[in-house]
């Protein structure tokens, strides 16, 4: 299901820069799975959104020769750009500065597929921000998330050993599948095609954690609490209709 990122993680040049990309859970691994279950065609027009430090533009311009608006809030244009041209790919990836919560500069049914990993539970998390991207992509198109989450919601009872680390922030943006499926449901002109926990979860985290972040050092400690009990991935995908 992973030839692309294993076969570029065997490099350890590529192991290097995959170190100091990624984000959260390796976001090319967690892209290449969600992509497998998605028709992508080498005219497709993609809006990676919330796309970080590019990992998973790189593996959809690399595996699939699509063309990619990588769109973040956190990592300049410029950054991405010098990664892009580093990675030669800056022929099929435009680096854009977004706000996903601010009204989007595109056409309505601009993109085939609309595609977000490691990112949408930071600002996808109202009933208002499903309803607002769907414009942007064509009719028979597709809306595709992946994300951290819960295997169960918490509420109020945090189990003991997760509380040291458990912030509003968290609390805000990680949820169950069935809490995430349920949102999406209340979204006209759409239709949830799949939804699921994701088979990468376990090796995401652990390749996240042998990263250069800042906050992985704070992370291992919350890994080694949580032992595998609480924390998935989620995976949506939405055809418009």
């Amino acid at each position: 299901m992973y030839p692309f990122t294993n076969r570029f993680i065997s490099n350890d040049k590529n192991a290097e820069f995959l170190k100091a990309a990624m984000m959260g859970p390796n976001a090319m691994r967690v892209a290449e799975e969600l992509a497998s279950h998605l028709n992508i065609k080498k005219n497709m027009r993609i809006l990676d959104l919330g796309c970080g430090c590019g990992l998973s533009t790189l593996l959809f311009v690399k595996k699939y020769g699509v063309s990619v608006f990588a769109a973040d809030l956190w990592i300049s244009p410029t950054e991405n750009y010098e990664r892009f041209q580093s990675g030669g790919i800056d022929d099929k990836a435009v680096p854009i500065f977004l706000d996903a919560t601010k009204e989007l500069p595109f056409a309505n049914g601009y993109f085939d597929l609309l595609f977000t990993v490691d990112a949408y539970h930071y600002f996808g998390d109202t009933p208002e921000m499903l309803p607002s991207l769907v414009p942007f992509v064509k009719r028979g198109g597709c809306i595709a998330v992946a994300i951290p989450g819960l295997k169960y919601e918490f509420g109020k009872n945090i189990p003991g050993e997760m509380q040291p680390f458990w912030n509003s922030e968290m609390e805000r943006t990680l949820h169950s599948l069935d809490w995430w499926k349920d949102l999406w449901k209340r979204t006209a002109g759409i239709e949830v095609v799949d939804s699921r926990e994701m088979a990468c979860c376990g090796q995401a985290w652990e390749e996240w954690l042998t990263g250069y972040h800042p906050v992985v050092a704070d992370d291992i400690k919350m890994m080694e609490a949580e032992g595998g009990k609480y924390f998935n991935l989620v995976q949506l995908i939405a055809k418009v209709i």
